[in-house]
């Protein structure tokens, strides 16, 4: 079977079709001869394919094959299956001619929305009238999308009504209302929230002098890896701002603790000297773990398994001190994040009992009946 081979329904369709092709012929060579052969396949050489009588082609019954060319076998399964409809249609009408391959119905199309994996709704095509298929496509898809969004937001809003949010102070950006009923304060404290660079240190100095001041100041670290694995939970100050506090209206006589890290022990004998204290004493604290063994810590040249409190002193000694009564090395056990143990209020104490106590820089979970603490913790 040759590939422009042609087929035809009926005697007189193929007559009209000999007749024609031998007429061309002679039109382009200018012979009459009356016998046709088709032009050399161009293989090279190959000889030509001898025209086949119109008595062969007639023998075929009317009706027997449908006009196909024989080309077609070679289309891909896709285009196959597109024009499958022109061999679908009636047998009745002229074959010459090949049908116009079927136009898709646009309004078949079925378009997944990004949101949710859901499928779009069906394209209405009278909206989109002649858009093409892309443009209607997106439009269902924008449909879908914003159906989708307006359901979020309805879920949004149930969850904000069953949990207590006002809708109003959340779109504004406020802070929710800190619920106070989680912790409480013991019932002799003072605890202030207020930050220590901008608080009325005047105001308080007027109102009372202490005997003892308790700091525990976020130093600034300033190696490149400040950290080395532990996270940070609270601002680090610069120097110049612990600097700034006006630690002498605080107290005219009393004593000091400061909680200082490695690198800043210089800084911190500069402090007690520019505030007008004389360093008289220091207090380890040796850290613990909750089976009693030492609670090693990163370091940069060893581990950390202590921290260090220095003490100053300024002025005549308090009326009640009482010398000698505690130790310099506490042994507790390490708890949350920069939390200090217990003990070295029951050292300040013994220390000084009945005294005047401040905490600067304090947190919740260290406040103490019988102290003033100051912190933005709290």
């Amino acid at each position: 079977m040759w590939e422009d081979e042609v087929y035809y329904d009926d005697d007189d369709a193929a007559m009209a079709a000999y007749e024609a092709a031998v007429g061309q012929s002679a039109a382009s060579d200018g012979s009459d001869d009356g016998d046709f052969e088709p032009a050399p396949s161009g293989r090279g050489g190959g000889r030509s394919k001898p025209a086949r009588p119109p008595a062969a082609r007639a023998r075929k019954p009317a009706g027997a094959r449908r006009p196909r060319v024989a080309a077609r076998a070679r289309q891909s399964p896709s285009a196959a299956a597109m024009s499958s409809g022109v061999e679908s249609q009636s047998d009745s009408g002229a074959r010459d001619q090949p049908s116009a391959l079927p136009t898709p119905d646009i309004g078949q199309l079925a378009v997944s929305s990004s949101v949710g994996g859901s499928p779009a709704p069906a394209v209405d095509t009278d909206e989109g009238g002649d858009a093409p298929a892309v443009l209607v496509a997106l439009r269902a898809r924008e449909r879908a999308i914003r159906e989708r969004m307006a359901q979020l937001e309805r879920e949004i809003a149930e969850l904000e009504k069953k949990c207590g949010v006002d809708p109003a102070a959340a779109a504004s950006g406020a802070p929710d209302p800190v619920d106070l009923d989680e912790f409480r304060a013991p019932e002799w404290s003072v605890p202030i929230r207020a930050n220590v660079m901008n608080f009325e240190w005047e105001k308080l100095a007027a109102a009372c002098q202490f005997d003892v001041i308790l700091m525990d100041p976020p130093w600034q670290l300033a190696s490149q890896a400040p950290t080395r694995g532990v996270a940070i939970a609270y601002q680090q100050l610069p120097d110049v701002c612990i600097e700034s506090l006006p630690i002498h209206l605080l107290q005219t006589s009393g004593f000091i603790f400061i909680w200082v890290i490695n690198n800043k022990y210089t800084r911190a004998f500069q402090l007690m000297k520019q505030w007008g204290y004389t360093y008289v004493d220091d207090i380890a604290w040796v850290k613990q773990t909750v089976n009693r063994r030492m609670a090693k810590g990163h370091g940069y040249y060893l581990q950390h398994a202590k921290e260090t409190c220095l003490v100053g002193k300024k002025g005549a000694d308090p009326p009640n001190l009482r010398r000698s009564v505690a130790s310099d090395v506490i042994f507790s056990e390490r708890r949350g994040q920069s939390q200090k143990p217990e003990e070295m209020y029951e050292i300040i104490e013994q220390l000084v009992p009945g005294g005047n106590y401040l905490e600067i820089f304090g947190r919740k979970n260290n406040l103490r009946d019988y102290w003033v603490t100051i912190g933005n913790e709290l």
